[in-house]
């Protein structure tokens, strides 16, 4: 996987770059990052010089709705994912989208496919 810069690196790409004038892509070729990396670092608008998080546990968004997502397909056993997401948006205003509910649906053991 994948680690994110040294934080001393990061420093001395944004101070070429503020406080020598060197332009972007210069610093990137002088440090050896790619020039995207010192052009995200030099335009990073909360002022933070640090890494952000990388990865994590996400805790997944319909969980608290578990039941009444339940209740609505037992209700009505063919509903398409399009339509529970509607029905959502509409009864608890939650926003999701058809590859969501399907992730959901998958990671609690439920198939929408109708089998024979």
């Amino acid at each position: 996987m994948a680690s994110a810069y040294s934080q001393d690196l990061r420093d001395r790409v944004i101070g070429a770059v503020v406080g020598e004038g060197m332009s972007r892509r210069a610093a990137a070729a002088r440090f050896g990052v790619s020039e995207s990396s010192a052009i995200k670092w030099v335009l990073e608008r909360s002022g933070l010089r640090a890494a952000s998080k990388m990865g994590g546990y996400l805790r997944p968004r319909l969980e608290p709705h578990r039941e009444f997502l339940e209740a609505v397909r037992a209700e009505k056993t063919d509903i398409t994912l399009q339509a529970l997401c509607d029905r959502l948006r509409t009864e608890r205003g939650v926003r999701a989208d058809t590859a969501m509910m399907s992730r959901f649906f998958r990671r609690i053991g439920v198939t929408l496919k109708k089998r024979r």
